[in-house]
């Protein structure tokens, strides 16, 4: 028993350094989107196999733990939850690779007579991932669910950009329209980003409750 549950306590060390890494990522991703730093985003693209190294680690260390424990109750909870989790990070890493692609192209291009500022929106997106994560360390439901409450905002700074944008190349402002497309997929993919620290908050509440909470089920 002893030893089963040295390798749950190796599992939560093992999701949250991966928690910590994502997090850093995110912070650095939107220093270069207000930067237009083409090296800090060129790094990120590069070591974007760290994350996906050790999200596979994890997941094969839960699957050998179901496999010869039998985990119940909350621990297959904590186990399940953690599966999801580790994929939720995993695709954030993904979409910071992505924000860093568009940087870089955008960086190459004349500098625009149109931008728009992502700022706002970014900052509530780093802020949702962390209080997440701070759910998953301290087992809170209410930050939890603070989380799930956050996701509306940042979908309306996107319907925002894509108004803003759409109006911009409508006014003629500028006929680059790839500089354009690639600043609207700039706010898609901190939408898509805020939706997996969104789904991680979901799991938590999952793993302390035992209640299913996607697709609007909160009460």
């Amino acid at each position: 028993m002893k030893h089963f549950q040295r390798e749950l306590d190796k599992i939560k060390k093992m999701i949250l350094s991966l928690g910590a890494l994502v997090e850093q990522r995110v912070n650095r991703i939107n220093q270069a989107i207000e930067d237009r730093d083409v090296a800090m985003a060129k790094e990120i693209m590069h070591l974007d196999h760290e994350i996906d190294d050790m999200e596979v680690e994890i997941e094969e260390e839960c699957l050998k733990i179901i496999a010869l424990h039998q985990p119940v109750a909350a621990d297959l909870r904590f186990l399940v939850a953690v599966i999801k989790i580790n994929n939720d990070l995993e695709r954030i890493g993904d979409q910071v690779v992505n924000i860093a692609q568009r940087v870089v192209r955008i960086a190459k291009r004349p500098v625009a007579p149109f931008n728009f500022d992502y700022s706002e929106m970014a900052a509530k997106a780093e802020s949702m991932l962390r209080m997440s994560l701070d759910s998953l360390v301290n087992q809170d439901l209410d930050a939890a669910i603070k989380v799930l409450h956050l996701d509306d905002e940042v979908d309306k700074f996107k319907d925002e950009a894509y108004d803003r944008i759409k109006q911009a190349m409508a006014d003629g402002i500028t006929d680059d329209v790839g500089y354009m497309i690639n600043l609207l997929l700039i706010s898609r993919h901190i939408e898509r980003l805020a939706d997996h620290a969104t789904n991680i908050a979901e799991e938590v509440a999952y793993m302390i409750e035992g209640e299913i909470v996607r697709h609007g089920r909160l009460e």
